[in-house]
Order: structure tokens, then C-alpha cells, then sequence
């Protein structure tokens, strides 16, 4: 099947989702994102990502004050 007609994978939506926290989304990703993907996956894969982000920093910085 043509990758524009599927649905992004679960890694594909985790990939996507960190791209764009960094700001680098490839063009015919970001196209596929739109076309055929659900926010509602999108939305929870960044929540889970910034919260891992933040917990990550918060235990680096309590590692360093100590």
C-alpha cells in the first residue's frame, strides 16, 4: 500500500511527535501527520512525551543539587 494512503504506526507517531518538539519535521511526514492521523494519538504521545521531559529534568536537577 502507498505510505500516504496508511494510517502513521505507533513508532511513526512517537517519531513525529519528538520531531516536532525539536522543530525539525520532515515535510511529507508532517503532510502524512495532517492527512492521516488522529490528533487524539498525537495529543497523548506528546503529553506522555513532555512529562518524561520534565521528569527527567527534575531528577538531573535533584542529582545535582545533592
Amino acid at each position: 500500500m502507498n505510505d500516504k494512503l496508511q494510517k502513521p504506526s505507533f513508532w511513526q507517531v512517537i517519531v513525529s511527535v519528538c520531531a516536532a518538539l525539536f522543530g525539525v519535521q520532515n515535510d511529507n511526514n508532517r503532510l502524512r501527520d495532517f492527512s492521516q492521523g488522529s490528533f487524539t494519538y498525537f495529543a497523548i504521545v506528546g503529553v506522555i512525551l513532555v512529562t518524561l521531559f520534565v521528569i527527567i529534568l527534575l531528577t538531573i536537577v535533584n542529582i545535582v543539587l545533592n
